[in-house]
């Protein structure tokens, strides 16, 4: 399914490059994130796109004391007061390391939460046409506790805001997209 993406004739773009997502929160120790689908920094190709299939993603290297997986990626470069999610997913257990391109519709019992499109899977980059280059950052955060508990109907920013008091540590993988 393509994304939604209102056009406005004569929109103004103009606005300055919003900060990395993370920076602002309180530091806490980092991972590593890879995929065999997005390189860190450079466009993503179409299917993550327009034809919105969830890229692989892998981990490693999270803290003892890891109980589950909050996985999330985020546009803080929509032209939004508050940037936009693409895709939440809660409770993935310790025991999952990786994500297969194509997972955004199959969370193989992971709780998964409406994005800002109001679908609950992952709907890939559509940046404005003529806007700048947007980045998607892909966040894997290792949480202390096994559930977040919280109910299919939360959105993406409370869970994240939910979260803030369990991250034990994050990892991040930024891909980008402009059309």
């Amino acid at each position: 399914m393509s994304p939604v993406v209102p056009t406005v004739p004569g929109m103004n773009l103009d606005r300055p490059v919003a900060p990395e997502p993370y920076s602002p929160l309180p530091q806490v120790p980092s991972f590593e994130l890879t995929s065999t689908d997005i390189t860190e920094g450079a466009p993503m190709d179409d299917r993550h796109a327009g034809e919105s299939v969830s890229p692989q993603l892998s981990w490693s290297g999270f803290p003892e004391g890891t109980k589950s997986f909050l996985l999330n990626v985020f546009d803080p470069d929509a032209p939004t007061p508050a940037g936009f999610w693409h895709w939440t997913v809660l409770d993935l257990p310790v025991t999952t390391t990786s994500v297969p391109t194509g997972f955004g519709s199959d969370p193989q019992g992971a709780l998964v939460l409406r994005n800002d499109v109001g679908s609950a899977d992952y709907t890939g980059a559509a940046p404005p046409p003529g806007d700048h280059v947007h980045r998607y950052v892909f966040a894997v955060h290792a949480l202390d506790v096994e559930s977040l508990e919280l109910p299919a109907e939360a959105t993406p920013t409370v869970a994240a805001f939910t979260s803030l008091g369990h991250v034990l540590a994050r990892a991040t993988l930024t891909g980008t997209y402009q059309r």
